[in-house]
């Protein structure tokens, strides 16, 4: 199955019942496979073709919904850009994956214009929004204009499901971002298994505050559409109240979440909102600290609370059934439906009880590999005994208790997890060196309540007037927002090991604030 078949079966099965919110929009599931085939005739037309990939640049909306199904129905893989992102992550994206189409907006236009006018693999640029038609330039087309132009039946489609649908670019410890290659089969198991699981039926309406960059918040989109139900889409937490009154009018079901979000809402008077309707709240990103799941349960006592582990190169790993959480509050579960996870020690032997080692997953949702970087692919996803399988290497240190639930120690690497993204120090550290002044820096992660892990930065200058205020403002216009440090120390030196480098492990241990 490919998953732009999810949108064509609840198509045909539920054409008139809506199938997204988005402000005060509301598109169908005839709709939404409408527009969705115009785009992709339009693509098709413009000289995109099977494999190609498109880096769609908006926020959360129902275009960049349509853009998603879109570029699949054309035979493509897309690619969502934070909105966020700066212009030379763009470009590097651009550049990496050798786009053949760009999906934005004309008011995102001063982030995407350089990054899009150098880019000589680009064959179409498609903007939606208000546009003065006249004013653009060849190779741009509006969405509104193929609405109204394109033929609304399906295109031809030659994809199996070992085509790619998607690469999602995740931070890596090099520094340099990493496109997860996520073929349909991928996708569509993953998503039939969190279903499975959270019992989603096609009378669960979903909100979904977090950004379709982020795979937890894509798959909120695409899980619905395979079961038939309703996404309510919003742009982001950044107003609680009004999300909370959405949910109350909109009589949502399910509510996936992020720690940072749950610790707004734990703040919050949640009595003058009928939050009744809720089902389920699901977590991932980082765990929820045991007072906030003891405290969300309290708060929302008819709801189904699932804590979940997961990494973008296996979509999900494990889940927490709901009559666990008050048992074991600190696990992350067990391996989803139709998986297999384990812990391995250095020399790949697999662990007992309480021992601590690397988490080792198997199933259909161990994705690809990393978009050109064989090295990289090879290290995180190596052979199984069966010839031809892949096992995804997490990086993350777990243990397992006797009866099977998982519990995360740790990470391997230095990549940090905050607000649920992965930040690599690395790429932070090349922002902060290009300030003026700075002579040394050093990114680590640090235990944060809310944040899971808080960006902090420490810095040698040059210049006594270096301060935090300067290196969080250069961050500011040089990183997308979850990159951007919390913390900022100005020191006279770091801390070195025997060989020269800078000794992170003395500055987390004694610096964590």
């Amino acid at each position: 199955m490919l998953v732009h078949e999810f949108l064509e079966r609840s198509a045909e099965r539920l054409p008139q019942k809506t199938a997204i919110i988005c402000g005060e929009k509301r598109l169908t599931y005839a709709e939404f496979e409408s527009d969705a085939n115009r785009l992709a005739h339009a693509l098709l037309h413009a000289g995109f073709r099977r494999g190609d990939r498109a880096i769609i640049f908006l926020p959360n909306s129902i275009e960049l919904a349509v853009s998603i199904f879109g570029v699949l129905k054309a035979g493509g893989v897309f690619v969502i850009a934070n909105p966020t992102v700066k212009a030379d992550k763009l470009a590097f994206m651009l550049g990496d994956c050798t786009a053949t189409a760009f999906l934005s907006s004309q008011s995102m236009e001063a982030t995407w214009r350089n990054p899009v006018m150098s880019a000589s693999s680009l064959r179409t640029c498609i903007l939606t929004g208000p546009i003065d038609e006249d004013a653009l330039m060849p190779g741009q087309q509006s969405l509104e204009r193929i609405r109204q132009e394109c033929p609304a039946t399906r295109p031809p489609n030659p994809n199996i499901d070992l085509d790619l649908a998607c690469l999602i670019y995740t931070s890596g410890s090099t520094g340099e971002p990493k496109g997860v290659m996520s073929d349909h089969s991928n996708m569509v198991f993953a998503a039939n298994s969190i279903i499975e699981y959270l019992e989603n039926k096609d009378d669960d309406i979903v909100i979904d505050v977090l950004p379709l960059s982020f795979d937890y918040g894509l798959y909120q989109l695409i899980m619905v559409v395979a079961f038939g139900g309703t996404l309510v889409l919003e742009r982001s937490f950044a107003y609680p109240a009004a999300v909370l009154q959405r949910i109350e009018k909109e009589r949502v079901t399910g509510f996936p979440g992020v720690p940072t979000i749950f610790a707004v809402l734990l703040r919050m008077d949640l009595s003058q909102f009928d939050l009744s309707s809720l089902r389920y709240i699901t977590n991932t990103a980082a765990a929820l600290p045991p007072a906030h799941i003891t405290e969300l349960s309290k708060r929302f006592p008819s709801c189904r609370i699932y804590s979940m582990y997961g990494l973008t190169e296996t979509k999900r790993t494990l889940y927490l059934p709901p009559d666990q959480i008050q048992h074991r509050p600190e696990s992350v579960g067990i391996p989803i439906p139709g998986t297999e996870a384990w812990v391995e020690d250095e020399a790949g032997h697999r662990l007992g009880p309480d021992e601590v080692g690397e988490l080792v997953v198997r199933g259909r949702h161990v994705m690809r590999g990393y978009w050109g970087d064989p090295v990289a692919s090879a290290e995180r996803f190596r052979p199984a005994p069966i010839p031809g399988e892949r096992l995804c290497y997490t990086g993350d240190l777990f243990r397992m208790d006797a009866e099977g639930y998982f519990y995360f120690v740790g990470r391997k690497d230095d990549i940090i997890k905050s607000r649920g993204e992965k930040v690599a120090p690395k790429e932070v550290e090349s922002v902060i060196y290009a300030l003026e002044g700075i002579r040394e820096a050093a990114v680590v992660g640090v235990p944060d309540p809310v944040l899971g892990e808080a960006v902090k930065a420490f810095v040698v200058a040059d210049s006594a007037e270096m301060d935090e205020r300067r290196v969080i403002a250069h961050c500011k216009a040089h990183l997308e927002d979850f990159m951007v440090p919390k913390y900022v120390e100005v020191r006279a030196h770091l801390p070195k090991t025997s060989s020269g480098k800078i000794a992170k492990r003395e500055l987390v241990s004694r610096e964590a604030p």
